[in-house]
C-alpha cells in the first residue's frame, strides 16, 4: 500500500479519551467523516469520556478496556486499517515510586497492540511524549529534533 495511497476507514485510538488522544479523535471525526474510529481507553486518571462527548456516534464507538487484554483486543482489531496508540501510563517521575503499571501498560500493552497489528497486518501509529529524548534544561540552547537520539529518562 503506498503512502499517497492510504485512506483508512475504520482507526483504533488506544488512550482517545486523553488530552492528546480526544484532540485527534475529534480532529479525525471533523476533518475525516468517512473514517470509523473505537476508541479503546482503560478511563483511568487522564481519560476521561467526556472528551469525546458530542462527537456522531455512529462515527465514534467509545470500547473501555485495558490495551493488555489480548481478547479484547482479538475482537476489535480485526477490521481496523490502523492503530493510532496514546494510550500510556504519564506522570512518568510516578515511575519511580510504582514502575509496576508504567511496564504493564507502556511496555506490555505497546506489545499486545504490536502483536494484533502484525496479526491482523494493520498500521501501527506510535505516539510518545518528548519524554523519550530525556531531559533539557529550560534554558538549554540545545532543542529536541526529528533526528535527536532517544535517551529516555
Amino acid at each position: 500500500m503506498s503512502e499517497q495511497g492510504f485512506k483508512p476507514k475504520h482507526i483504533l485510538v488506544t488512550g482517545g479519551c486523553g488530552f492528546i488522544g480526544a484532540n485527534f479523535v475529534r480532529y479525525v471525526a471533523r476533518n475525516h467523516p468517512d473514517v470509523h474510529i473505537t476508541v479503546l481507553d482503560k478511563l483511568t486518571y487522564a481519560g476521561n469520556p467526556a472528551n469525546i462527548d458530542g462527537l456522531p456516534q455512529s462515527q465514534v464507538e467509545l470500547v473501555i478496556g485495558d490495551i493488555c487484554d489480548a481478547s479484547l483486543l482479538e475482537r476489535i482489531v480485526p477490521g481496523c486499517d490502523a492503530i493510532v496508540h496514546f494510550a500510556a501510563e504519564s506522570h512518568n517521575d510516578n515511575s519511580i515510586f510504582d514502575p509496576e503499571p508504567f511496564i504493564r501498560t507502556n511496555v506490555e500493552g505497546t506489545m499486545r497492540l504490536l502483536e494484533a497489528a502484525r496479526k491482523y497486518d494493520v498500521r501501527f501509529h506510535h505516539i510518545s511524549t518528548d519524554e523519550v529524548y530525556g531531559d533539557l534544561a529550560l534554558d538549554d540552547p540545545c532543542k529536541f529534533t526529528e533526528s535527536t537520539p532517544y535517551k529516555p529518562s
